[in-house]
């Protein structure tokens, strides 16, 4: 081959790289500013955890954080620059920040017009009230690798600290069985201490138990006392319950479940915790109970009836029903599209207050878009539910012409429209509440 054939080769090589990066950095371009317009229909959106700031000044769009996102479809590259363009779905990972070879990005709580109220806690994660400790989700941190590692650190407190129960009296009270209530236990059956663990719903897994079935959530490695490690970049719901249930059995430790932690006050002793039930009193307090808190309520007729649920569990049981799923963000969305492809339903159809999912993530977003266009799920949007009867479901319809009511068939009603954060019971027990704002 002679030179100049050589080199001719090697320019027409160089032309198309340089064509195909220009029409990916274009598509990318394109596709980020679309998902923009739809986050800016939000207003301005609150991220409900850890979430990347990228200063645009240092920012060279190396599209290295887009990469490193193990969620994916978070971060855009746009106009050569990462935006955030998915904020909900960012559950911090921080694998942004890390992957930035400017250090543009920073990872913040809460934005600058609005803020993010979370308990104080310290580097233990003890709150200011002395020998209360808040781990896990409540704490603004989603990941369940973070919430299995701040439990164990806790406990590390705890055990370094000295302080324990007296005669009668706990060394410890775990509330909550999630990945961190789980990880605090394993580590206080591992000290020797003495402790109560209790969880609000029957059976442990604590927020994991609301997840649909098919639900994929990230793990990464989790170093679980007297389990050991478990290496699984993702895990499906029922893969994870599986996981805590095998711990269970091979460390012996286990929740008593069905108790409801209404409060927890001073007390000469040391700290007591209520529940409906019965009390404990125990030297610290290590509260793993999850931001959602309790399911919001419609405030509707006919809410209290017995076809009404708050979470997707199994979608077999609404086989032949008629169901309808109320909420417009990811976990309604998820529900929805569970029961149309695996729930063998009569009919599934979902009202939303809004006329488009703009608060479910991109990929949520699409699926049910396609579910609607094909048929398997009837959109009922705008509306809002007016009465709730057992075999049907008043809604008001707002339609261009004007609004008007509506009757569908229902006997079988899914009401996903948020929680109550615990505030109140942080409040009550004396622990301090800081607002950040885009801040640390």
């Amino acid at each position: 081959m002679s030179a100049t054939v050589l080199v001719a080769l090697i320019v027409a090589c160089a032309f198309a790289l340089t064509w195909l990066w220009g029409y990916l950095e274009s598509r990318s371009t394109h596709e980020g500013r679309a998902e923009l317009e739809v986050l800016s229909e939000l207003g301005d959106v609150v991220p409900p955890s850890l979430h990347p700031v990228i200063d645009p000044l240092s920012c060279i769009g190396s599209g290295s954080c887009v990469k490193a996102c193990p969620e994916k479809q978070i971060l855009r590259v746009v106009n050569r620059r990462a935006e955030l363009v998915n904020p909900l779905a960012c559950v911090g990972h921080g694998a942004c920040a890390a992957a930035c070879p400017t250090n543009a990005i920073q990872l913040v709580f809460g934005t600058l017009k609005r803020g993010l109220e979370l308990p104080a806690v310290d580097p233990n994660f003890e709150t200011t009230q002395p020998g209360v400790f808040i781990v896990g989700e409540l704490g603004g941190m989603g990941l369940i690798r973070n919430a299995v590692e701040q439990g164990r650190q806790a406990v590390a407190h705890i055990v370094a600290s000295g302080r324990r129960g007296g005669e009668g009296v706990l060394d410890a009270v775990v509330v909550g069985a999630g990945p961190a209530g789980l990880s605090a236990a394993l580590a206080l059956q591992k000290a020797g201490l003495r402790f109560a663990w209790v969880e609000r719903d029957d059976t442990q897994g604590g927020s994991i138990l609301h997840y649909p079935r098919a639900k994929v959530v990230m793990t990464g490695t989790l170093e679980l006392p007297l389990f050991g490690t478990v290496k699984r970049r993702t895990m499906r719901k029922d893969e994870l319950l599986t996981l805590f249930r095998r711990v269970l059995e091979k460390t012996g430790v286990a929740p008593v479940g069905g108790v409801l932690v209404t409060g927890v006050e001073v007390v000469p002793d040391g700290l007591r915790v209520m529940s409906p039930e019965r009390e404990w009193v125990a030297a610290n307090v290590l509260l793993a109970l999850g931001r959602a808190g309790a399911p919001q309520k419609l405030d509707v007729a006919g809410e209290d009836a017995p076809h009404v649920a708050y979470r997707l569990k199994e979608s077999e049981a609404f086989a032949g029903k008629h169901v309808v799923v109320v909420g417009g963000g990811n976990s309604a969305v998820e529900s929805a599209l569970i029961l149309a492809n695996d729930g063998h339903c009569a009919s599934v159809s979902i009202s939303y207050r809004k006329p488009r999912f703009l608060r479910a993530r991109g990929d949520n977003r699409k699926a049910i878009e396609q579910a609607i266009e094909s048929g398997r799920v009837k959109a009922l949007v705008p509306s809002r539910v007016l009465a709730i009867a057992p075999d049907h479901l008043t809604l008001q319809l707002d339609e261009p012409e004007g609004k008007r009511d509506l009757t569908v068939p229902c006997d079988a009603l899914i009401i996903q429209v948020g929680g109550t954060p615990p505030s109140q019971l942080l409040s009550s027990i004396g622990i301090e509440l800081v607002t950040k704002y885009a801040e640390r």
